[in-house]
């Protein structure tokens, strides 16, 4: 299965219900939309974007609303259509 390719549904999934993603769902949806993520030996994953501001995300599961929709604020900033 692509899941690169299914970064649309996991976004618009994400809208729809902020609760019980993984980080690697995040991950698919940053490499997806050109974020730049990292995640070296820590328990918090960095995402970023040039001259926006980063969102780190705790990597343990679930990942909390809070997180995902800071991330989605984040995405959303780039002008991305589902």
């Amino acid at each position: 299965m692509d899941r690169v390719g299914n970064a649309a549904k996991i976004l618009a999934g994400m809208r729809s219900n902020p609760q019980d993603w993984r980080i690697e769902d995040l991950k698919i949806v940053a490499r997806k939309y050109g974020v730049i993520h990292r995640q070296h030996g820590t328990s918090h994953v960095t995402f970023r974007f040039p001259e926006r501001p980063m969102v780190v995300v705790p990597a343990r599961r679930p990942i909390k609303p809070p997180y995902i929709r800071q991330f989605l604020a984040l995405v959303d900033s780039l002008k991305v259509e589902p």
